[in-house]
């Protein structure tokens, strides 16, 4: 029977990389204490680090890049529509049911 993988929360994650940025204890002694591999335990304090400076980032970055990415879906479906509506009025001619809103 295969043992079933553990689940771990971010809060649960946040504290242990906590621990190891504080540097009190070694990497391996915290692993001990919260019963995880040491290199989980190196891995979720990298991860922290690098997202750490997002804390801090100005709130209307934050938006600006929320409504960049927005637009861009907007655009990737407004693309995708605009395929599908050709391909229908193509298949339309192809089988002689007039269109709406053309003039042929």
């Amino acid at each position: 029977m295969k043992k079933q993988r553990r689940k771990h929360t971010a809060e649960f994650k946040a504290r242990v990389a906590l621990e190891a940025i504080r540097g009190v204890k070694t990497i391996s002694e915290i692993a001990a204490e919260f019963e995880i591999h040491p290199v989980m335990v190196g891995n979720w304090k990298k991860e922290m680090l690098e997202h750490l400076p997002e804390l801090f980032e100005n709130k209307n970055a934050r938006k600006e890049k929320d409504s960049d990415r927005e637009t861009e879906q907007l655009h990737r479906k407004l693309g995708q529509l605009t395929m599908e509506v050709d391909f229908l009025e193509k298949k339309c001619k192809q089988l002689g049911i007039p269109v709406k809103g053309q003039d042929s």
